[in-house]
């Protein structure tokens, strides 16, 4: 091993590339390369929501699809939604921290309030917090983790993918 080389903190030669000025003058592969959205169709959507259920994980999960598909917010986003961040008379939901910690009004329609109401009806029992919140265990009433959502998205959406021809949600 050359004695110029850095080490890493369990004693492994570091790579290259992490070095300052690895990369310097190179142009990136995807350099110019425009990647459109590939969003899922309506179809898919309905399909996910169909298998989500209707038990309480299952109210849970499509108030929160709603919120993303109809409000168009980000997961943050929704995640930390608070039941007094919802204005149904008005139709809208106010995010307090959304990208660039930035506050805004977002509006949703009659039916996307609808699907909602039998989640935050279910969510009355729960200790006071984030609306979607953790149901069961030691964590219950605190908030819902991000890498936990899209993983229960990705699963349902492989079960309801059977016949729908879904690609997973990531």
């Amino acid at each position: 091993m050359p004695a110029h080389q850095l080490l890493d903190a369990a004693g492994r030669p570091r790579s290259p590339a992490t070095m300052p000025g690895h990369h310097a003058g190179r142009v990136p592969t995807n350099k110019g390369r425009r990647y459109p959205a590939d969003p899922p169709t309506v179809d898919e959507i309905v399909a996910v929501m169909r298998q989500a259920g209707d038990r309480r994980h299952g109210r849970r999960m499509r108030g929160l699809i709603v919120v993303l598909w109809r409000a168009g917010v980000r997961i943050h986003e929704a995640l930390s939604l608070a039941e007094t961040d919802l204005n149904e008379r008005r139709g809208s939901l106010l995010i307090r921290h959304g990208k660039g910690d930035r506050r805004r009004e977002v509006g949703m329609d009659p039916w996307a309030w609808s699907v909602l109401a039998d989640w935050t009806a279910e969510r009355t029992a729960f200790p006071p917090g984030p609306l979607f919140c953790v149901i069961e265990g030691p964590t219950r009433g605190r908030a819902w983790c991000a890498t936990a959502v899209r993983a229960e998205l990705r699963h349902l959406a492989a079960e309801a993918g059977s016949g729908a021809g879904l690609r997973p949600i990531t």
